[in-house]
């Protein structure tokens, strides 16, 4: 409860300032947790995306750890701010039209939102204009789930778990030309993917996106919130996917369709998430790729 009324009182901050601690937070990290450190320096040396190794990296490096810890001191203000003060901080360049066309062809909408930018105030906005189903994992930290889920569930928003109940969820939402948000570049369980590249490493990679793809006729459109300087909101960004994203060439163009987003601002992408991990009952991959 106190936590909860901290986090409230959190939220009553200007953005800019909470993007001006968190980034302190995010350096302060980088410094002092190694294995924050480590994830972050070998993702990034491997993406291909950055220099070798010197000053002009480690600049690099604290930018991208400034970014997480905005990412981090935001997250009040989109859970707890009324949803119409946190549509306020969202700026649409005017790609909306394409959830719109697809909508009113009524084939549904698959909205894929990687580790980019502000990526939980896409599904809220969403979520004010039509009905939305997300996919949800809970947190490792059990305190959270109940916050999270709240949040996740304003206007038109409900959750699915990452289950079989919450898959047919999906598919129930998707064929009833509703929409459903993924994260796509979220390491999925054992039997849920295969080993597809991602940024110059074999990743495993998911498998339900292009299952739902083929099963429903849905609109795939990648959907992107990126942070703004200054405390000045988010720019979300929309792109639709023609690609065939189901068979054995699935998961490589997924791969590359979120490659091609972060390039466009890799300093925001979350370069410290365990995007190469081998989950448990999962063969890694032979021979395993090196960047």
């Amino acid at each position: 409860m106190i936590l909860r009324v901290l986090l409230q009182i959190t939220a009553l901050l200007p953005l800019g300032m909470l993007h001006l601690v968190g980034a302190g937070v995010g350096r302060a990290t980088r410094r002092l947790s190694p294995r924050f450190r480590r994830l972050l320096a070998e993702n990034l040396a491997c993406s291909g995306l950055a220099p070798d190794a010197g000053p002009t990296r480690e600049a690099l490096e604290r930018r991208i750890a400034a970014e997480i810890g905005k990412g981090l001191l935001e997250l009040p203000a989109i859970w707890f701010r009324s949803a119409s003060r946190v549509e306020r901080l969202v700026m649409d360049p005017g790609q909306w039209r394409l959830v719109d066309d697809a909508m009113r062809e009524g084939r549904g909408v698959l909205f894929l939102t990687p580790h980019l930018g502000c990526f939980e105030i896409a599904a809220t906005y969403a979520a004010l204009r039509l009905p939305l189903t997300v996919l949800y994992r809970p947190p490792k930290l059990s305190w959270l789930e109940p916050l999270m889920r709240a949040a996740r569930c304003r206007g038109q928003g409900r959750v699915a778990p990452t289950s079989l109940a919450g898959v047919r969820r999906l598919l129930k939402a998707l064929r009833s030309g509703e929409a459903v948000g993924v994260l796509p570049d979220q390491v999925p369980g054992f039997g849920e993917g295969v080993w597809a590249p991602f940024f110059g490493r074999m990743a495993y990679t998911m498998t339900l996106i292009g299952r739902l793809q083929k099963a429903t006729g849905c609109a795939v459109i990648l959907a992107c919130s990126r942070r703004l300087p200054g405390g000045r909101g988010f720019c979300l960004e929309f792109e639709t996917l023609a690609e065939d994203l189901d068979g054995a060439e699935g998961p490589a163009r997924l791969n590359r369709a979120v490659e091609r987003v972060i390039r466009r601002c890799p300093e925001q992408y979350l370069w410290s998430y365990n995007r190469y991990k081998v989950p448990a009952g999962v063969t890694p991959p032979t021979p395993v790729e090196a960047c």
